[in-house]
């Protein structure tokens, strides 16, 4: 479904990615990990199509991603950025129906269909209970749970999730993530960026490391997510131990264990 190939982007003059050839096949469950300034947020960046490459080019369904309008990208993907700015104060419900934006004709307006949709998108998130409230009168997890609600809303294939709960408390963290492996058993593809190695293990079947800007590691979680694959990776004594109900593995920190320098 989704092809990169010698995919090479950054900022400026300051590359990040370099050489990046990835697949992700249809109703993958993806992570995306890696040390701070890896290249996890640019990665997902340039699958989105907001960030232009230097080299190579990225494929969706088998058409490149840069010839498509921004109206037919947002029908094939939607993004949960790591953070968004809330720079007007907003109806919740109109932020969630921005996801029905890419249906929408030129003269058109929000249907029917477009508030049910939103709506059930808002349920699933448990943010229906303030439609009605404004951005600004929002916690931080909230207003994040109404972005995911909004991406949720626009119904695409591919989900691409960048740190999308790295601002909720364990238990909505667990329902954000038992949510998107539900939307991903239904056939929908996730790619998410996540610091948290233990929530990637338990979720993601398949986790992509990686590191300066390169790949370092790529399969599934029982294969990669290893003591010594952890070590090389992050610079640190990481000991791994299985999930005492999923067996998922999971990674504990040793304190004063660093192995950096």
């Amino acid at each position: 479904m989704i092809r990169l190939r010698n995919v090479s982007c950054g900022y400026g003059r300051r590359q990040v990615l370099q050489g990046i050839d990835l697949d992700f096949a249809n109703g993958e469950m993806v992570g995306v990990l890696g040390p701070n300034g890896s290249g996890k947020t640019t990665l997902l960046l340039a699958m989105s199509g907001v960030l232009p490459l230097k080299t190579g080019q990225i494929e969706i369904g088998g058409a490149s991603l840069s010839n498509m309008s921004p109206k037919a990208q947002a029908r094939r993907m939607a993004s949960v950025p790591q953070r968004i700015e809330r720079a007007f104060d907003l109806r919740v419900l109109s932020v969630v129906l921005m996801g029905r934006y890419p249906y929408i004709s030129f003269l058109g307006g929000y249907q029917d269909r477009d508030r049910r949709i939103a709506l059930e998108a808002m349920k699933d998130t448990g943010t229906v209970d303030f439609r009605d409230r404004l951005t600004g009168q929002l916690s931080g997890g909230e207003f994040q749970r109404v972005i995911i609600a909004r991406a949720l809303a626009q119904q695409t294939d591919v989900l691409l999730l960048d740190e999308a709960t790295s601002g909720l408390d364990i238990a909505r963290k667990v329902e954000i993530y038992d949510l998107l492996l539900e939307k991903n058993r239904g056939g929908e593809t996730v790619v998410s960026a996540i610091h948290d190695l233990n929530l990637a293990a338990l979720y993601c079947r398949r986790l992509v490391f990686l590191k300066q800007g390169r790949i370092v590691l790529d399969g599934p979680a029982e294969d990669v997510f290893t003591e010594e694959n952890l070590a090389e990776v992050y610079g640190a004594r990481i000991k791994v131990a299985p999930h005492p109900e999923t067996g998922a593995p999971q990674a504990f920190l040793v304190p004063g264990a660093s192995i950096c320098g």
